[in-house]
């Protein structure tokens, strides 16, 4: 199937709101309100979207010289999660492309960084990407004043609706990763159209192929381009897990009072659902465990911000307790975001009733997208790396999933 046959949604669904969005905030409130805005929208046929399987065709980080809004990342995590309560899929596009987009400041010199964001910022581009740590399935040849990346990648996040997209292979003859930011839009990267997972089905996140895809060395990120040596976030995911579980919660909560019945054979029967006792304990249950975790990752977002900042004034600062005691906190914030966002998704089908497991009603999807993205690295080895912490001041080993 060719890209232009691919279902795709009408981008003139959503051409109205061009002219009311057509200026940016110039607050922190007016973002996370902008962000809610965007959330209302995407809302009104999530579940439609959602069932059709459509690529998702129809930014708030960043230089302000640029035309960005500079704010920090704590507030980027609560505009990922504001619009992962409407849709789990748009809010983990919106994530990874904060991620990818600020790939340079991580992993790249103060040039390539300045560069990076002056490209995707000034053009209004969405960034995907294609990096799949486990495998070494790309590989990349130097070739004069150019690398040159052949291989092809299992996963890729956002790519089919990018206008950039990061590559990451491994160098030909050494062990050393590169990552570049390439233009999406040429003949040596193919879609394979093949993501039909049961969650996360709008974030294209299927296959791909990369056949002699060209950077210049200057674009290797981290990378000197004369000696050809090496110079040397999964909040992201945490927040769109808690957007998905609050908008499961609200989502249920608006079926329950007006779709629900009550239970006529309990024995203590009442006229309303919303006079069940064990319906009240249970959203009263949910609504508490949320409202812990959202503090939780606020705080988390916090302690990774103020870090970022530190790093980007003075990169001798990030020592390595420094960067373990942070990571323990976003550990943190995966396991409890995993436990809880799994457990309100899947226990708002009890106080819905049977009739709300109708595809109609699209309440599936909210847990078959925390299910599907949860597995992509285990909670088990987040606990196990939080115990040897606590009983042992081990600091973790920084990983890809770190």
């Amino acid at each position: 199937m060719s890209q232009a046959e691919v279902p795709a949604t009408d981008p003139s669904v959503y051409s109205a709101f061009q002219d009311q969005w057509s200026s940016l905030p110039t607050t922190t409130k007016g973002w996370i309100g902008r962000a809610r805005e965007v959330a209302e929208v995407l809302s009104q046929d999530a579940a439609q979207r959602d069932q059709e399987n459509k690529s998702p065709r129809a930014e708030l980080l960043g230089p302000k010289k640029y035309g960005g809004a500079a704010q920090p990342w704590d507030i980027g995590y609560m505009a990922i999660r504001e619009v992962a309560k409407a849709d789990g899929s748009i809010g983990m596009l919106l994530g990874y492309h904060f991620l990818w987009s600020t790939t340079a400041d991580i992993v790249g010199t103060a040039e390539q960084t300045d560069r990076t964001h002056e490209l995707i910022i000034s053009n209004n581009y969405f960034v995907g990407g294609a990096v799949n740590p486990r495998d070494s399935d790309l590989k990349i040849t130097s070739d004069g004043d150019q690398i040159v990346f052949n291989g092809a990648k299992f996963f890729n996040t956002g790519g089919v609706v990018s206008d950039l997209t990061v590559l990451e292979g491994v160098l030909e003859g050494t062990g050393q990763h590169i990552f570049a930011v390439v233009e999406t839009r040429q003949p040596g990267i193919q879609f394979a159209h093949n993501w039909y997972n049961i969650g996360r089905r709008l974030a294209e996140s299927g296959g791909k192929k990369i056949d002699n895809v060209r950077a210049p060395w200057t674009d290797a990120l981290s990378w000197d381009s004369f000696t050809k040596e090496p110079i040397q976030d999964v909040l992201v995911f945490r927040n769109f897990y808690l957007g998905i579980a609050i908008g499961a919660l609200e989502f249920a909560a608006k079926y329950t009072t007006t779709s629900t019945r009550p239970w006529p054979f309990g024995g203590d029967n009442k006229e309303s659902a919303t006079d069940e006792f064990y319906i009240l304990e249970r959203y009263g249950n949910f609504f508490t465990h949320l409202r812990a975790t959202e503090a939780l990752a606020d705080r988390a977002g916090d302690q990774l911000s103020a870090l970022y900042e530190r790093h980007a004034a003075d990169h001798s600062a990030l020592t390595a307790e420094k960067r373990g005691e942070v990571a323990e906190w976003i550990a943190s914030v995966k396991a409890v975001t995993t436990d809880v966002g799994l457990s309100v998704t899947n226990g708002v089908f009890e106080v819905t009733g049977a009739r709300a497991t109708s595809l109609k009603v699209g309440l599936d999807r909210l847990w078959r997208g925390i299910r599907t993205h949860t597995l992509h690295d285990p909670v088990a080895y987040e606990n196990r790396e939080l115990r040897r912490y606590v009983l042992l001041h081990e600091l973790p080993t920084p990983t890809w999933y770190t």
